[in-house]
């Protein structure tokens, strides 16, 4: 709850920063697709995230400050890198505090479409292992090849003009990790016995939904209902972040939260707040808080940092 506070106290005040047009950012013709909290988005971009997260899982309560930062290459491919700083409180032991591993990754936006508001694109992303803190971070690494991809409604015919501000987005793909097991020996200080214990790392499923209805394009682009600024700004979100395990002791199991929330957003910024509903007990008992801070480069720096290398 004490991040829920603080971060409903930053985000009022700036809800009023930067109120003209938003940028080149995640567009399909008139549609603008946000950067989600928690479900990748599916297209290239120069930006920065940050984002704090707080939840009590059943094992542990965990917080966590995460960057991120994506960098166009070419106007269609940018790479990606991104770094997490864990607080974990078991509930059993103590206190366990560091830098998770070094992520990045890739990503290939091969299909855009203005009039059907669609974008698609492939990716490969990696936890490089023993990057981080040996005290939350695994030694092995996870490669996850993705694929993305985002959808407007605003092709719907006149008759259910009040759906085409309706927009979902998606990923999905497989994460491989590069070590099959983990094996931990000990030896009895009695006898001098030696013996080994065996975990399996999982091949696991990550796919994920965000729903979201676009105040901005119902005022500009279906009906003027005379929403004043900071509301005319807002896109109520729903998002599904979802795991499913494959194989190992946890064969068949999907793990996730449902988010609803409001993301805002102007022409440099923007802000989000989503709550975590766990969607069963082996998620958790307890709901937690994700805010986003997002910097939108390519229109804070147009002409150096915020465009592509190569053009």
């Amino acid at each position: 709850m004490f991040l829920l506070h603080r971060g409903i106290l930053f985000l009022t005040p700036l809800l009023f920063f930067a109120a003209s047009q938003a940028g080149a950012h995640g567009f399909a013709g008139k549609r603008f697709f946000p950067a989600t909290l928690a479900v990748d988005d599916p297209f290239v971009s120069d930006e920065l995230s940050l984002l704090t997260n707080h939840i009590r899982e059943p094992d542990q309560v965990t917080n966590e400050f995460s960057v991120a930062y994506s960098k166009r290459i070419t106007p269609n491919f940018g790479l990606e890198l991104g770094e997490t700083y864990q607080h974990l409180k078991p509930n059993e032991g103590g206190s366990k505090n560091g830098f998770g591993n070094l992520d990045v990754g890739a990503k290939y936006q091969f299909f855009i479409s203005d009039v059907h508001e669609t974008i698609l694109s492939v990716g490969l992303d990696a936890e490089l292992g023993g990057t981080g803190s040996r005290k939350v971070a695994d030694s092995f690494s996870t490669l996850s090849p993705m694929f993305f991809f985002g959808k407007g409604f605003g092709d719907l015919p006149e008759s259910v003009r009040f759906l085409k501000p309706i927009a979902i987005t998606g990923a999905v793909g497989p994460n491989f990790p590069t070590r099959n097991s983990n094996v931990t020996t000990t030896v009895d200080p009695l006898t001098g016995d030696i013996s080994q214990d065996s975990e399996r790392n999982p091949t696991t499923l990550t796919w994920g939904l965000t729903f979201q209805y676009n105040l901005q394009y119902l005022q500009s682009f279906v009906q003027d209902i005379g929403l004043k600024e900071p509301f005319s700004r807002m896109i109520p979100v729903v998002e599904l972040p979802l795991s499913t395990c494959f194989n190992a002791n946890c064969k068949g199991q999907t793990t996730g939260t449902v988010n609803p929330g409001i993301i805002w957003f102007g022409k440099y910024l923007q802000l989000g707040l989503e709550a975590q509903i766990p969607i069963n007990q082996r998620t958790g008992n307890h709901v937690g808080v994700l805010f986003q801070m997002h910097f939108f480069i390519d229109d804070l720096f147009p002409q150096s940092l915020g465009r592509p290398i190569f053009r």
